[in-house]
């Protein structure tokens, strides 16, 4: 398994195990985790909100039955999201990250993401909130999940502590992180920078950006792998990409977004043992700048 630097402070996977859906292994939950660490993942990725803290739990559940490993990886979750509403009042960020411990069943986690902008936000509560879980041991490091470069900015004016992560969505058809930076001084539709070049700033701040829903089409659809009625030019470059590479379409659209010089780690949020075999053999593939292109051009996309 390919190792990353995430933000110049912990070495990773590049690969980790997005636990949204831990649930729907029931009982088998304890192999996935165990298939995901026989393939090299030492990075687990949470959410209080996931499953309603449920997924949480169940890994927790594991995690008391193999306290060896907890020193061996690395756990992330997230706070900020609220039924109707998202909140970072110090208040909240305190009072969900205490509770993900109780339900973790660790004394700290590694890492704990804001998840989505909270307009309402003041950059002093989330300082206050992240000194505190620091000086506590409860948190070593922090960053933030689908937020903007200003967004990142305005924290940075009062938060002390390195944001290490951005957690965005990124996959070969929901690509317009990469697709604006290639189309500068164009007047096409591909040249609206919707995220201001958060790409290149990320490379430029030494944050590391997470992929998640990395094999799908789009937010909350379904995966573009097998989906040839859409994604017909692309699935069939993703297949003979497979043979070339002794290797199968998943492993080729995980070993894309590796190829990246930024550094991205895929959030793989697959239960399916053998779905994370294949995500986790695309790390370990590096495809030419010809190939690489060649995915993002079956993908539907030109260059100007």
């Amino acid at each position: 398994m390919k190792r990353i630097n995430i933000g110049g402070k912990i070495s990773a996977s590049a690969v980790a195990m997005g636990c949204m859906r831990i649930t729907d292994a029931g009982k088998d939950a304890g192999r996935v985790i165990e298939t995901a660490l026989e393939c090299g993942i030492d990075w687990f990725d949470h959410a209080d909100i996931y499953g309603g803290g449920e997924c949480e739990k169940v890994f927790g559940d594991y995690l008391a039955k193999h306290k060896d490993i907890r020193d061996k990886i690395t756990i992330q979750t997230k706070c900020g999201i609220r039924k109707g509403f998202y909140d970072f009042s110090k208040e909240h960020i305190i009072e969900s990250c205490e509770a993900s411990l109780k339900r973790l069943r660790t004394d700290y986690v590694d890492v704990l993401l804001l998840h989505r902008p909270d307009t309402l936000m003041e950059p002093e509560e989330v300082a206050e909130a992240f000194s505190r879980l620091e000086s506590a041991g409860k948190v070593k490091y922090f960053g933030v999940s689908n937020h903007n470069i200003y967004q990142i900015e305005l924290l940075k004016t009062a938060v002390k502590q390195p944001l290490i992560i951005d957690q965005l969505q990124l996959s070969i058809p929901e690509s317009g992180l990469i697709t604006s930076g290639l189309n500068v001084n164009m007047k096409n539709e591909e040249s609206v920078m919707h995220d201001g070049g958060l790409l290149e700033y990320t490379r430029i701040k030494n944050m590391t950006i997470q992929a998640w829903s990395p094999f799908q089409q789009g937010f909350i659809k379904k995966p573009f792998i097998g989906d040839t009625e859409n994604f017909g030019a692309l699935n069939e470059r993703l297949d003979e990409l497979a043979e070339k590479y002794s290797a199968d379409p998943t492993a080729i659209a995980s070993a894309w977004l590796i190829r990246h010089p930024a550094n991205i780690q895929v959030i793989s949020g697959s239960v399916n043992p053998n779905r994370i075999k294949s995500v986790c053999r695309g790390a370990d593939i590096v495809l030419t700048r010809e190939d690489w292109y060649s995915v993002y051009l079956a993908a539907g996309f030109k260059l100007p």
